[in-house]
């Protein structure tokens, strides 16, 4: 959905801007009486490639941006694309991203790290309606195994350092996620479906929009015997059950044109039964349980000035994340609750100067504070609770130059409240558009921070001690590629080549935490193809080398060199009604992970894990105005293999329901 506002350029002549309705537009105070009287920035006549005529990113610099001018590499995925995939868990989907990888340890709802360009899983950031997500209380990473595909609009996946708009934990790239807006009028959605492995899930939503206010909620909940989280291959038959409730709620006031409230809210609810690890085979039957409570909440405020061409938003964000783990026994082993609270000022302001290169300029500047508290305990620690409080200042330019060059550089300055050193991190990006030929040049080079986590600083369990003198972990990375559209526009091909090179990684060394020496290298090459060749259907194929070795050359685990997806979708009609199939194949190449010797509990052996293929194929059909049918099969070849050592997978499955839709009244 868009909205028009009244844009006047340097000259003084009236224009139309277009922009999201909603969006969180962030930003940046002009510097000087100049930039206050210069006039806002339009969109100007696009002669662009295919899609990127109508995508619009927000991630890429923290403001909605039109994907031609995107120097930095970003794959959008939108509602669509998930509902035609029949997607039930977040990170099925990031298999299909280029640069992406997903290791799952068992079924799902057991732990998911996703890794970007060969970095760590806690390198990566994610986001979710403007609220970090990673959890202070562990490694600061985002596991993915309880974040359903509930309400969710669109993600965007953000590639390379990130840091200078983000702050920590963005070396490998950005993950936001974007709940749905509600539209005007009432609106009503309900979801149950039930499949193998005793598997049974129901959703409903509900919500009314007017044109100054919103209010929409939705409640999922999902159940599943599961298979063996220990591969059952090893001998293994208990099965592991997980379920989870998500709900969220989201809220949006506008009391005048120019001022605008939003409110979001999201609790997440889960058990997941595990088993044992175990060295050697890597995991064996047991009845641990973990039980997760996840709550999320964000409040902002945003005030647009001089016709649009200038924003302020206020936001306090603030995350919990609690687990407690049991044994078989249901005796608590270990608890680790993590909370942030999270205050932020975003401006921005637009300009333009069409007596110089026809060009668009946009200032940016953000300031923030975050409090990051962490609290454990276990049977033989703790209670232990300790806390961190960070600041961080960060400035973006960015200029369109004739509508065919786009620049942006951005800083930020992190003050780190004396526990480690001050970080300064910095990007910039750079893209190019030729008009007549649909060839679009792209890339971008930064530096990136991942700060010591508190369990780093000052964890205390049998067998650890953190350490208060380690130093943040330093990424630097560079990309560049080539997108070029061919017959028309039918088929859009882009290779980007990308070079990481992150040091003072911390590792676990003895009975404590170390920066280690030396340079992590990556290095790698993704490639896209989408193609349209006839009406409704569409085909997007990837592909990613990965080739990353540590600082002595030894290859890094759980980073397949090769990773490659295929997905086809066709939309068509049957009796006037519509239906639409959608096939997915993807392809993970062997792997390296370690095992821990069951002699010498310190010493471990590297593995290799096997390729593997996964065959996946989905239906639906529009059986009447607002009633769909659905049907859906995963892995159907039946593959036997392993994403974590010692940890299965389940095998072919079958999964059938209903879908309703009523409204907008």
């Amino acid at each position: 959905m868009q909205e028009e506002s009244a844009m006047i350029d340097i000259s003084g002549k009236e224009k139309t801007h277009q922009k999201l309705r909603g969006s969180v537009s962030y930003g940046c105070l002009a510097a000087g009486a100049f930039l206050l009287t210069a006039a806002p920035v339009e969109t100007r006549a696009q002669e662009t490639v295919a899609e990127l005529d109508d995508t619009i990113v927000v991630s890429a610099s923290r403001t909605p941006t039109a994907a031609k001018e995107v120097g930095s590499a970003v794959t959008v995925i939108t509602a669509e694309e998930l509902e035609q995939r029949q997607v039930r868990v977040i990170s099925d989907v990031l298999r299909d991203v280029p640069g992406v990888a997903v290791n799952r340890s068992g079924p799902i709802g057991q732990p998911t790290q996703v890794r970007i360009r060969g970095a760590e899983g806690n390198q990566t950031l994610v986001i979710i309606d403007g609220i970090e997500m990673n959890n202070p209380a562990s490694t600061s990473e985002y596991y993915f195994n309880n974040l359903l595909s509930t309400g969710i609009e669109r993600i965007e996946v953000l590639r390379g350092p990130q840091s200078s708009l983000y702050g920590s934990d963005a070396i490998g790239g950005v993950i936001n996620i974007i709940t749905k807006e509600q539209e005007k009028g009432f609106t009503a959605s309900a979801r149950t479906e039930i499949g193998s492995f005793n598997t049974k899930s129901a959703l409903a939503s509900i919500g009314y929009g007017a044109d100054k206010f919103a209010l929409s909620g939705t409640i999922e909940r999902f159940l599943t015997d599961g298979v063996s989280v220990a591969d059952e291959r090893n001998g293994n038959w208990e099965k592991d059950k997980y379920d989870n409730t998500t709900a969220r709620i989201k809220a949006k006031f506008r009391p005048i044109d120019n001022l605008e409230f939003n409110a979001v809210g999201m609790l997440v609810d889960s058990d997941a039964y595990a088993d044992s690890s175990v060295v050697v085979v890597g995991a064996a039957d047991g009845g641990d349980r973990s039980s997760t409570e996840q709550k999320y909440g964000m409040v902002n405020g945003k005030l647009t000035l001089l016709d649009g061409a200038w924003d302020h938003m206020l936001r306090a964000a603030y995350t919990s994340d609690d687990t407690d783990f049991k044994d078989g026994a249901s005796t608590t082993t270990y608890i680790s609750d993590g909370t942030r609270i999270k205050y932020d000022y975003l401006t921005n302001f637009n300009f333009e100067t069409p007596g110089f290169a026809d060009a668009g300029h946009t200032l940016s500047f953000g300031a923030e504070r975050e409090e990051e508290e962490m609290y454990t305990y276990s049977g033989f620690s703790g209670p232990n609770t300790v806390s961190v409080v960070n600041y961080g200042y960060s400035g973006e330019y960015r200029v369109s130059l004739w509508d065919s060059l786009f620049l942006s550089g951005s800083l930020r300055y992190d003050d780190n409240d004396e526990l480690f050193d001050d970080q300064v991190t910095w990007r910039g990006t750079a893209a190019y558009l030729f008009h007549e030929s649909g060839t679009r040049l792209h890339g971008s080079y930064g530096r990136a921070v991942k700060n010591p986590t508190l369990f780093d600083l000052y964890g205390s369990t049998p067998g650890f001690t953190g350490n208060p003198n380690l130093e943040p972990e330093e990424g630097y990375g560079w990309d560049a590629g080539v997108e070029q559209a061919l017959f028309d526009d039918k088929l859009i091909l882009d290779v980007t080549y990308f070079n990481n090179r992150i040091k003072n990684l911390i590792t676990g060394s003895g009975n404590s935490a170390v920066n280690v020496a030396g340079t992590s290298k990556i290095d790698g090459i993704e490639f896209t193809a989408s193609t349209e060749p006839v009406k409704n259907l569409r085909f997007d194929a990837t592909y990613t080398y990965t080739d990353g070795k540590d600082s002595g050359g030894v290859e890094l685990t759980r980073r397949a060199k090769h990773i490659a997806s295929l997905v086809g979708n066709y939309s068509f009609d049957v009796f006037e009604r519509p239906a639409n199939i959608n096939l997915s194949v993807q392809y993970n190449g062997e792997q390296k992970d370690v095992v821990y010797d069951s002699f010498f509990p310190l010493a471990t052996r590297t593995v290799t894990l096997d390729d593997y293929t996964l065959v996946n194929l989905g239906a639906s059909y529009d059986f009447a105005e607002g009633a769909q049918f659905f049907l859906r099969g995963e892995n159907l070849l039946n593959e036997k293999y392993q994403e974590v050592y010692g940890y299965g997978a389940p095998g072919a499955a079958v999964y059938a329901g209903f879908k309703f839709k009523f409204g907008p009244y």
